[in-house]
């Protein structure tokens, strides 16, 4: 799907959730402003009770296909111009760190893990942050506190390739 169809999809959907949402980011290609998107990745914070209300928002968009604690997955549209939409529920403390891993791209989340790897640290995919060796979070509080923590300069969604 071209970027400019999958934004106004992906605006569509945060328009729609965002009351419902302490935060709420677009992030994978659109966020980084890939010409061809294959899915829309959002990250959202929802707010206090609003579960049901928010999975039931969630399920009038779309067939869904994934229905889980920290995933939501929708089919968006009808079976040949349609997209998968990926919902990650994020909390305050893993918000920064699964925005930046869900933004991409996977080769710049492969760098950023192998550079945390060679000082015996690891970045936890799942959102939990940037630990030492000791297993004390370093970093995560912000997108730019892991690139700082990495020792690299931090770059914009769109320059991570």
């Amino acid at each position: 799907m071209r970027l400019e169809e999958a934004t106004t999809i992906a605006e569509k959907v945060k328009e729609t959730l965002s009351p419902y949402c302490e935060k709420l980011e677009i992030a994978g290609s659109v966020r980084r402003r890939k010409p061809t998107v294959n899915d829309i990745d959002i990250v959202v914070i929802e707010k206090p009770r609003v579960m049901l209300v928010l999975s039931s928002l969630i399920a009038s968009m779309g067939r869904i296909t994934l229905n889980g604690d920290k995933i939501k997955r929708l089919w968006y549209g009808d079976k040949q111009s349609g997209i998968a939409i990926d919902l990650y529920l994020a909390t305050p403390a893993t918000w920064a760190t699964l925005l930046l891993i869900r933004t991409g791209s996977k080769e710049n989340n492969i760098r950023l893990a192998s550079l945390a790897k060679r000082q015996g640290w690891h970045l936890k995919a799942n959102g939990d942050g940037l630990f030492n060796d000791e297993g004390e979070r370093i970093a995560g509080e912000t997108e730019e506190s892991i690139y700082k923590a990495l020792g690299i300069p931090y770059q914009e969604p769109q320059e991570r390739r």
